[in-house]
């Protein structure tokens, strides 16, 4: 299975990964070292908190070089419909309200800032569609709602987006 991912965020996996490995790894071991030198390993709780900070940090090397490895490089599409990085205000028939929301790449997904992916139930729904358009958003096998397409501002690729931790 391949994740799609832009260019901006292999780019950023790979400056995390990167920074991991050759400044943050070396610290991490000399700290385990460190606190391994303050005695008895089963009551030296330095040592347990060194020592899981290190393979916490390892584990997310392992994630990243498996992400970069994995990833079917994409870009955002032109064209009237809704597309990666477009901003794209929503009626939802059932709150009676408008939502606005930027459609993003799964590793930079951040719904509590609107930031909602393309992978998501709201972003399948509405991706490729055009202003007037209805989308039905299918949550789960009993509850599904409709939104409106309202509005869409044509973005690009926002390099100040974070990527998110796992």
């Amino acid at each position: 299975m391949y994740d799609e991912l832009t260019q901006v965020d292999i780019d950023k996996m790979q400056a995390e990964l990167d920074e991991r490995v050759h400044k943050l790894r070396p610290k991490l071991i000399e700290q385990v070292q460190i606190a391994r030198g303050f005695g008895d390993l089963s009551e030296n709780f330095e040592y347990k908190a060194a020592k899981q900070e290190k393979n916490r940090n390892d584990s997310r090397i392992r994630y990243l070089e498996r992400m970069i490895k994995t990833a079917k490089v994409i870009t955002a599409k032109e064209g009237d419909g809704v597309a990666l990085f477009d901003t794209v205000t929503l009626w939802v028939e059932e709150d009676q309200e408008e939502q606005v929301i930027t459609l993003v790449t799964t590793l930079r997904q951040d719904p509590l800032h609107d930031k909602i992916s393309k992978e998501s139930p709201l972003g399948r729904a509405i991706l490729g569609k055009k202003v007037g358009d209805i989308a039905h958003v299918q949550v789960n096998d009993s509850y599904g709602y409709d939104v409106e397409i309202r509005k869409i501002e044509k973005g690009e690729d926002d390099e100040s987006l974070s990527i998110g931790s796992y």
